[in-house]
């Protein structure tokens, strides 16, 4: 469904702006634009994990390529200077981009020729593949590609000068020596030959817009040369393999195989093509977790929180994890999630996040294990699998009695009202996480209204697999809940007839107007998920859709409020100021379309909410929903160009205005 001809591709500012991405599974990627100008660090055609799924390392930068035509030379490719030069302008010369699944398939023309062009990963190999077919023309072309490697983590830039990668030509191409990584590339025909010298000063325009370092320089390893007839394909693979296979024509059958069975699996043939194409946006965030040929157990999967620059965030795995796989009907990848991250509960807490240089699991987050008895009662509800509740039910009460004893950051139930009170100063706990050395932007310290919210949802989920699986538990969780329920009434905001964002912090109660309370609606078994709270619910609902409510999903705060940032610009400092206070979220858009849905029962109209983001899969990260978009209007789409919960939340909500039980929030 993603296809544009040169109303895009011909311009180099539109076409530098849209951006493509295909994974391998293993936590690595080839990314890019339209324009095949890099702008951002962390493009490259060759980019693998190695420390799955952490670790990504840019090996090759780009591909240069020229093709000659009845005497003729035309470049293909484009580059950005520091200088602000354009050099070449091969954007000219492509003719269509469109999506096949989700791999980039460019058709350039160049005299009387088609050269069509694709670029893929083969799932759970470290190897990108990049074909050059000649479609049409009257004659033989030659084709020229000039192969640009580096070796550099994805969060950094290369400067050149003092060291370069070691290329020793081999049969079939080229062995480079990159650092303490070997790699290859080959080619299925033709020559190649070493070149071995830098390009100086390459600029990364969006990383000079975020504030960041924005230069680069890359080294042109050698040259790739082959003649094609019309029909013919020239095929180029990167790999960490050595011995890899050169059947480009498998590895493309393999893959399109993969993604028909995909939206077999998922039951979406029928489909408008946009959720088809969601559904495999959704599969690129579903990753192996250490040794990439250990068993599904073994090795564990988990979950990419967003790409380019995100790993594995255990907040994000679970919100994001019932649209990813139970909406999409991969119920053994959800249970592998569930059990992996079990393996890393401390201290009746899930990981924040998992650094990319493999230190031990972040522990600060108050929220990420209470999604995580969300996500495994969503799991339980939908496969009916008994035996994976029961196996995790001991985890999640040694969770709950370490919530009530009390743990890190001052997490803990409050004896005189039941409800979980957290927070100390200089540390972020909520997904409102946005801090700048000591100052935390949104601190929320106290009782956050989404915190408690959770809290109720868990121990109602609690004594409902105690029931179900016929347990003795340790607590009393249905009087616990109705505890904590009781004492919930503290949050309504009568003045505002909605509910106070936190209540009982340093400063008293805050009574911003920001999404978080619409958890107290959406969690199925949340404190005003019952029928009896049907004019409050409305009331909440309204609130949120007059103030908060965008095209793509809802605002973090609301343009009322004092603190209000409408746009999300300039350096690190100003970025994460706007990032939640004003900043619309994406997936916002599902927990605020089952509030919709629970006030109104309105499933039309709770549709229409998502229909905006069909628009948006032909805009910035191709295929896939960004993280976030500026607060006012046109709101901008800026971020991550393809964020996990954004995916996920899109996918779920479809499916539960069309009827699908068991995946409200």
């Amino acid at each position: 469904m993603i296809h544009f001809g040169r109303e895009i591709t011909g311009d180099f500012d539109s076409a530098s702006r849209r951006e493509w991405l295909v994974t391998n599974g293993l936590g690595g990627w080839a990314s890019g634009t339209v324009s095949a100008a890099n702008t951002r660090r962390y493009h490259g055609l060759f980019v693998p994990a190695l420390k799955p799924p952490l670790g990504r390392t840019v090996l090759v930068s780009k591909f240069n390529e020229w093709v000659e035509v009845g005497g003729q030379t035309f470049q293909l490719s484009s580059n950005e200077y520091g200088s602000g030069a354009i050099d070449p302008h091969g954007y000219r010369h492509i003719e269509s981009l469109g999506l096949d699944g989700l791999i980039p398939t460019w058709t350039f023309a160049v005299g009387d020729a088609h050269l069509e062009k694709r670029v893929w990963m083969a799932c759970e190999r470290d190897s990108t593949f990049v074909t050059y077919t000649l479609r049409r023309a009257t004659r033989p072309i030659s084709l020229d590609v000039l192969a640009m490697v580096t070796r550099r983590d994805a969060h950094g830039e290369t400067r050149g000068g003092d060291w370069q990668p070691n290329v020793i030509p081999i049969p079939n191409g080229a062995q480079v020596q990159a650092g303490d990584v070997e790699f290859r590339l080959l080619a299925n025909r033709g020559e190649f030959n070493p070149v071995r010298v830098w390009h100086w000063d390459i600029k990364h325009r969006v990383e000079a817009e975020r504030g960041l370092p924005d230069r680069e320089d890359q080294f042109a390893a050698g040259i790739f040369t082959a003649e094609l007839a019309p029909g013919e394909t020239f095929a180029l693979v990167a790999t960490l393999e050595s011995n890899p296979s050169l059947d480009w024509q498998a590895s493309l059958a393999a893959e399109h195989a993969r993604v028909a069975d995909l939206i077999a699996r998922a039951g979406m043939q029928s489909e408008p093509e946009w959720i088809q194409q969601l559904v495999l946006a959704a599969d690129q965030f579903v990753v192996n977790r250490g040794d990439p040929s250990a068993s599904l157990g073994a090795g564990g999967k988990t979950v990419i929180a967003g790409y380019h620059w995100f790993g594995d965030w255990g907040r994000d795995t679970m919100i994001a994890l019932p649209g990813l796989t139970l909406t999409t009907r991969r119920y053994d990848v959800a249970a592998d999630v569930l059990r992996t991250f079990a393996r890393f509960v401390s201290e009746g807490m899930l990981p924040n996040r998992f650094p990319d240089e493999g230190e031990q699991p972040e522990y600060n987050t108050v929220d990420a294990t209470l999604w995580y008895f969300h996500a495994i009662d969503r799991y339980v509800d939908v496969s009916g699998d008994d035996d994976l509740a029961r196996e995790l039910f001991p985890i999640l009460e040694d969770i709950v009695g370490w919530h009530l004893r009390g743990t890190r950051y001052r997490i803990h139930v409050d004896a005189a009202d039941g409800l979980i009170d957290a927070g100390e100063p200089s540390v972020q706990l909520t997904w409102m996480d946005a801090k700048v050395g000591d100052w935390v932007v949104t601190p929320r310290i106290g009782k956050p209204v989404e915190i408690n919210a959770l809290w109720i949802n868990a121990l109602r989920v609690m004594d409902a697999l105690s029931r179900r699986l016929k347990l003795s538990a340790r607590h009393s969780y249905a009087e616990m809940a109705a505890r904590a329920m009781a004492s919930f009434d503290k949050f309504w905001y009568a003045e505002g007839s909605y509910l106070y964002d936190v209540i009982e912090g340093l400063e008293g109660s805050d009574a911003s107007l920001r999404p978080n309370q619409l958890f107290a609606i959406s969690l199925p078994h949340g404190p005003l998920a019952d029928e009896g709270q049907k004019a409050r619910v409305r009331s909440i609902v309204d609130a949120c859709a007059a103030q908060l409510l965008t095209s793509y999903g809802l605002r973090s705060l609301s343009p009322r409020h004092p603190s209000y940032i409408g746009k999300y610009t300039g350096d690190r400092v100003q970025r994460d100021a706007a990032y939640h206070q004003g900043t619309v979220w994406a997936w916002l858009i599902g927990p605020f379309v089952d509030a919709h849905l629970r006030a109104y029962g309105d499933p039309e109209t709770a549709r229409s909410f998502l229909a905006p983001f069909e628009h948006h899969l032909s805009n910035f990260g191709l295929g896939s929903i960004v993280e976030i978009f500026e607060g006012d209007a046109p709101f901008r789409p800026v971020g991550c160009i393809a964020q996990a919960w954004s995916v996920a939340e899109v996918l779920r909500a479809w499916r539960v205005v069309n009827g699908w039980s068991g995946l409200s929030l």
